[in-house]
């Protein structure tokens, strides 16, 4: 007998400490540092169309959409789910009332429609309570027509359920959206960041033994204020 086993995808983690922005910086400035020293990093196997290719893998990388871009999006179609789930509830509403009129609420045959705490109720839940409704409203529309009960009402009902369920899924598609979005640019950024490291490891091998503030310009920093302590040093000691 043979099993099918599923592996869970291993979260995806940056593997460096600093935001995005400071890499998409920090790699465009050595790029700049590498044409200035070109002659020496081309025995290494960096040329100018090289450096260029580089140059433009930062700017897809800062192209990228940003988290709060994808939040935003997000928080829309929550808006807009929540919108439709207030109408959903009104629309369960209208009926209720009419079935009230009809039936104790504390009966079976009003029980049956399932509306309890309907402002407790999930997502889910409040979408399996408007279809209910809808259900059970329609089997005894004959008998509840005395309280004004009419098709009209089961239709914007069923109609109110169409629409919060499609709010349900683009709301989905968007928290899908960013995780996806999320984690290209943490892939994107690691290999930005080893590129970084690569180029800045050369840089340092070109210049360790005869000019020390070149040196310092291929040390990768975490934040731009420890590049900005750096470049005031080299300033004050040069």
């Amino acid at each position: 007998m043979y099993y099918l086993c599923i592996m869970k995808k291993q979260a995806v983690h940056r593997e460096y400490n600093f935001p995005d922005a400071d890499l998409y910086l920090q790699f465009v400035e050595r790029i700049n540092y590498a044409r200035r020293d070109l002659t020496a990093f081309q025995s290494y196997g960096y040329d100018l169309h090289r450096l260029k290719a580089l140059r433009d893998r930062c700017e897809a990388f800062s192209n990228l959409p940003q988290d709060d871009e994808l939040v935003g999006q997000q928080m829309l179609m929550t808006d807009k789910k929540k919108e439709a789930a207030e109408k959903l509830k009104t629309a369960i509403r209208k009926i209720m009332t009419r079935v009230a009129t009809k039936y104790n609420n504390r009966s079976g045959r009003y029980r049956k429609f399932g509306t309890a705490k309907m402002g407790d109720m999930t997502d889910a839940q409040l979408l399996f309570c408007g279809r209910r409704v809808a259900r059970v409203a329609r089997q005894q529309i004959d008998f509840l027509a005395e309280t004004g009960l009419r098709e009209i009402h089961l239709s914007q009902l069923q109609d109110a359920c169409r629409i919060f369920e499609n709010c349900l899924h683009l709301q989905q598609d968007k928290i899908s959206d960013r995780d996806i979005a999320v984690e290209k640019r943490i892939e994107f950024g690691n290999k930005l960041y080893e590129e970084l490291v690569m180029l800045c490891n050369i840089g340092k091998d070109i210049w360790a033994e005869t000019n020390h503030v070149k040196y310092e310009n291929y040390v990768i920093y975490e934040s731009n204020n420890e590049q900005k302590k750096a470049r005031k040093n080299q300033q004050t000691n040069s």
